[in-house]
């Protein structure tokens, strides 16, 4: 787990992402993770967990099982190198016995390349969003 928060701190310190915090070891508890390392280094990771609609929604009707991305991370001299696309890749097919779908929810200040990574890249559906505007 220390080298996943020491990794959540460099994306924190990116500024990537609107009100990123980086993890702390509770952070993990209940969640699965998923790494892409080459030795002791790490490069990437997904992190998520198996969740249940409680009741009907315009996402989903009640009952339905998801797995929803909590954080999807790949170091900046690693990106666009599908390793991305392999980390969604192999969650989708550990999740896939437990789940009906998947459902990201990002906070990145790129929305334009998280909609072409997740749409064009891994074929999901654009179903919702959540706008805001400060005042």
């Amino acid at each position: 787990a220390t080298r996943l928060i020491a990794l959540s701190k460099e994306w924190e310190q990116e500024n990537s992402c609107y009100g990123y915090l980086g993890n702390n070891s509770e952070d993990f508890k209940d969640k699965r993770i998923f790494v892409a390392a080459e030795g002791d280094l790490i490069f990437g990771y997904l992190l998520g967990h198996n969740a249940q609609a409680e009741k009907d929604t315009s996402i989903y009707r009640g009952g339905t099982k998801y797995f929803e991305i909590d954080e999807l991370y790949v170091t900046p001299q690693h990106r666009n190198s599908g390793i991305g696309k392999e980390l969604f890749s192999c969650a989708e097919r550990a999740v896939s016995p437990d789940v009906n779908v998947i459902m990201p929810v990002t906070a990145t200040k790129n929305f334009r390349e998280i909609l072409h990574f997740y749409i064009d890249e891994l074929g999901m559906d654009f179903w919702s969003a959540s706008l805001f505007k400060k005042i």
